[in-house]
């Protein structure tokens, strides 16, 4: 890829996978200036996509991420289900179902319009990059894509190399991102589940474990991980917070706490008997907690309100934050010393 990637505007990107975090991933790109082309696979989407876009625009003007109305971002947007719209696109974002097969006959369909040395990139969670990668015919030019939701408040975004991905595009991708307002992560070797899902999930495990063997209920560890983790963690990641904290004493509970921690490979019954009755969480009243019709719309509209607030404090501190204060206490010395 030529394209300066300081230049948005010029790169023009396609995302195929319309549902909640397609839409999202939509989002981020527009504000970013690109111009989109989306694909519906699912014709159903259709119906909701230009809505959910149109109000995260709304939104996001409100919350001053952006200045101008949502028409200004939404002319440089093609909403479809026509796979050749995507010819011309630097980079085709596939955002579909967790499934092998769908993935692959989406790559088919994707691969036969666009240019040679288009990239290709997966937002999967799940699938590793090396695997998916050989559902393609250029596995050299795909990549994973792993971002969070709301894509277009978040931070957080994963660059994932295959083993067969060149890692110059990788770099690109990384460089790239930064446009779209990320702090992003360039996994320059894939494994199953990547940085934060390898992390998280281990928390998950733990977590569910404890609420199983009767050490604490579901309100007790999410109480727990609010007031500990949820307090530092926006500022700091896990290495930076135990130097801070002092790294000797993490060495020594490790050694006496590691043998006792769950390490089980088997779906906890937990969450394995909720998902049989049809539990989705919020989305349908039913998860780890119990709610009401009116709770978890409540949730959901508490939780969107907090992407944004969240955000407004994250962007105070940058990953590169001591740095920047290093530099201006750097030329307030060198002024004062003129």
């Amino acid at each position: 890829m030529k394209d300066n990637p300081m230049n948005a505007a010029n790169i023009r990107i396609g995302v195929v996978g319309l549902g909640l975090m397609g839409c999202s991933i939509v989002t981020c790109l527009l504000m970013a200036g690109h111009p989109v082309v989306a694909v519906a696979p699912v014709s159903a989407d259709l119906q909701f996509a230009l809505k959910r876009i149109r109000n995260h625009l709304l939104r996001s003007r409100r919350e001053k991420l952006v200045q101008h109305p949502p028409a200004k971002f939404l002319q440089h947007l093609i909403i479809t289900e026509d796979y050749h719209q995507l010819a011309g696109a630097a980079l085709v974002v596939e955002c579909t179902l967790e499934n092998l097969d769908i993935k692959k006959t989406v790559y088919e369909k994707i691969e036969a319009v666009i240019d040679q040395n288009a990239l290709l990139a997966s937002n999967t969670s799940a699938i590793p990059i090396s695997i998916l990668q050989q559902q393609t015919t250029h596995p050299e030019r795909f990549f994973g894509l792993h971002w969070a939701e709301p894509s277009h408040t978040t931070r957080f975004l994963e660059v994932i190399c295959g083993d067969k991905s060149d890692i110059s595009n990788g770099e690109y991708l990384y460089k790239l991102s930064h446009l779209w307002g990320k702090e992003p992560t360039l996994v320059r070797k894939d494994i199953r589940g990547f940085i934060t899902n390898r992390i998280m999930y281990a928390m998950y495990r733990e977590a569910i474990w404890l609420v199983e063997q009767g050490y604490a209920t579901v309100e007790d560890v999410d109480r727990a991980c609010r007031n500990n983790a949820g307090y530092w963690m926006t500022l700091v990641g896990v290495f930076r917070w135990m130097d801070l904290t002092g790294v000797p004493a993490y060495h020594t509970v490790m050694k006496d706490l590691f043998p006792t921690l769950n390490n089980s490979t088997e779906v906890p019954k937990l969450i394995d008997d909720i998902v049989k009755k049809g539990g989705k969480g919020v989305a349908n009243a039913h998860g780890f907690h119990s709610y009401t019709a009116e709770e978890a719309e409540l949730w959901e509209e508490t939780f969107t309100r907090f992407s944004y607030d969240i955000r407004k404090l994250a962007l105070k501190y940058p990953e590169d934050v001591v740095k920047k204060k290093l530099k201006s206490k750097s030329k307030k010395t060198t002024k004062s010393n003129t």
